[in-house]
């Protein structure tokens, strides 16, 4: 009868102890939702301009950035900007179920619809002011971003490069889903078939579309209209039109799906890479003034891990035939041990076609208007702003293919999501594949310490602040001094003329939507691990 007492006391114990740590968790988690709501009014009610967001801000608006400096009428839709705070929004309301998240999204909905062209795709960023403005801002903002040329001219139309047109698509899939709200699908249909009427019919996609051919820079043709991996548009814009068909159902999109993924195969040299991009007759084809028509080594460790994606895909071999002759080329054009700065880097950032020697990237001047890019063999004095090496985990390559190549061609086949076949799931595919799949940086789950830490940050306005922001020169006009120094071979920004953005080590604190995304995430993470 005592054991009986005392083990009947040990459980009653436990059992405290249990109620008492789950209070506990209760409250923190709690608290966590709390402040990304707060966080959030704040974000949605002073910092957003009709639904849409930058990247920085001074905390009393006098200046704000997104890619570079904008007007306050101005939103940006790459990340970290509006589609990124969409994203998270919608990700609040599925972990919290509070309404406040989800009419923070739709917001950001609107802001699309406003933005969206007439043919369906978006620019890099909007102006609310209308097109007078933002051709002010190009003409003056914009032109004169040295490094930024994708700013120095006024397109008026759509772009694909960083995500831009393929994820703001993805968002309104994604809100159109959620709620099945009718009222988002005409934008959504115009969305899909902007990607579907852009797609060239050898299965690539341009950066730009409708075809503009306009704008030459310093002699080169433009780049716009050519075949683009950079960004990972294609990929992208597959990924995009395979979430459609699962979700929507519709076997119309396969066939852009399969000519987008079999580009791949007919755009890799014989030497067994890719380029960037290519022009009309598939040649390795320069894009910016630091971007030579030459062969990537990144491209061709993305594209053949992408490759090993299409095959488990639909289990096809031909997807995993190029990819030995990609690592056998990644594995020859590695950087000689003596200039990896001691394994920082493992590949240059380009090769040259047929030498297969690395290329440079380097400038000499002050501005845009007195200023050059140009390249070399030599790796001395490379650009700041867009670095000559990189780090390519060819292993992780290597790995994966070995993994895919040990399992049962059958079993990789039979459980392709791409082949015909009933839907086994238990819910409806418009709800499985309407997870979380945003890429993020801040992925794990933080402890209740780390928490607390991203709690108590909000300041006494429910603002995260950061001193660690990106500022630029006013702008001051064209620039004028002609001198071609090498004082900025190798920073962000050049004269006081050159509006490009570049690090503000002043401690100056700002307003950031990348720490906004970092911190929600977080906790978002948190409260799941809770459920």
């Amino acid at each position: 009868m005592q054991n009986y007492r005392g083990i009947a006391g040990l459980l009653a114990l436990f059992s405290l102890m249990s109620t008492a740590l789950r209070g506990q968790d209760d409250r923190m988690a709690d608290k966590a939702e709390q402040a990304m709501l707060k966080a959030t009014r704040y974000m949605v009610e002073n910092v957003s301009c009709n639904g849409g967001y930058l990247w920085y801000y001074l905390p009393d608006f006098s200046r704000q950035w997104g890619e570079m400096e904008a007007y306050r009428t101005m939103i940006w839709f790459q990340r970290p900007g509006t589609v990124s705070m969409g994203h998270i929004f919608l990700d609040a309301y599925q972990v919290t179920g509070n309404e406040y998240f989800y009419q923070a999204a739709e917001k950001v909905a609107s802001a699309l619809l406003w933005a969206q062209s007439t043919e369906g795709g978006w620019n890099y960023m909007a102006d609310f002011a209308g097109d007078r403005s933002l051709k002010k801002w190009y003409a003056t903002i914009g032109k004169n971003g040295w490094r930024l040329e994708e700013f120095q001219h006024y397109y008026g139309n759509s772009t694909f490069d960083d995500g831009v047109t393929s994820n703001a698509a993805w968002f309104l899939l994604r809100i159109y889903l959620e709620k099945m709200d009718p009222k988002y699908r005409p934008a959504l249909d115009r969305a899909i078939n902007f990607i579907l009427e852009s797609q060239y019919p050898l299965g690539g996609w341009p950066q730009r579309y409708p075809l503009n051919h306009e704008y030459s820079k310093n002699g080169r043709p433009d780049y716009s209209s050519y075949y683009t991996f950079n960004d990972e548009v294609i990929q992208d814009n597959i990924n995009f039109l395979i979430r459609c068909y699962l979700t929507l159902g519709k076997e119309e999109y396969l066939d852009p799906i399969r000519r987008g993924m079999n580009f791949y195969l007919v755009s890799q040299q014989g030497s067994g890479a890719w380029a960037q991009q290519y022009d009309e007759n598939l040649e390795p084809a320069g894009a910016r003034s630091y971007e030579p028509g030459a062969l990537s080594p990144s491209t061709t460790f993305q594209n053949a891990m992408s490759l090993i994606d299409f095959y488990e895909m639909t289990g096809e071999q031909k997807f995993l035939l190029p990819v030995t002759k990609a690592i056998t080329w990644l594995e020859k054009t590695k950087l000689q041990a003596n200039q990896t700065l001691d394994g920082r880097y493992t590949h240059p950032t380009y090769v040259e076609p047929g030498s297969e020697k690395p290329l440079y990237v380097h400038r000499k001047g002050s501005n845009v208007k007195y200023g050059y890019y140009y390249y070399d063999y030599s790796d001395e004095n490379l650009l700041g702003h867009y670095g000559g090496k990189r780090w390519i985990p060819v292993q992780r390559l290597k790995d994966r293919y070995d993994s895919i190549r040990s399992l049962d061609p059958r079993e990789v086949k039979e459980s392709a999501s791409l082949l015909p076949g009933a839907y086994k799931e238990d819910i409806p595919p418009q709800k499985f594949y309407n997870r979380n799949e945003y890429p993020s940086f801040f992925t794990g789950v933080p402890d209740e310490q780390r928490v607390n830490e991203i709690i108590n940050s909000l300041d006494s306005k429910d603002r995260w602040l950061t001193k660690r922001g990106r500022t630029s020169n006013p702008y001051a006009g064209d620039g004028q001094k002609q001198e071609l120094t090498e004082k900025f071979n190798s920073t962000d920004v050049g004269d006081e003329t050159d509006t490009s953005p570049y690090g503000d080590t002043s401690g100056q604190e700002y307003i950031s939507t990348g720490l906004y995304l970092r911190n929600m995430m977080l906790l978002l993470n948190f409260l799941e691990s809770k459920q």
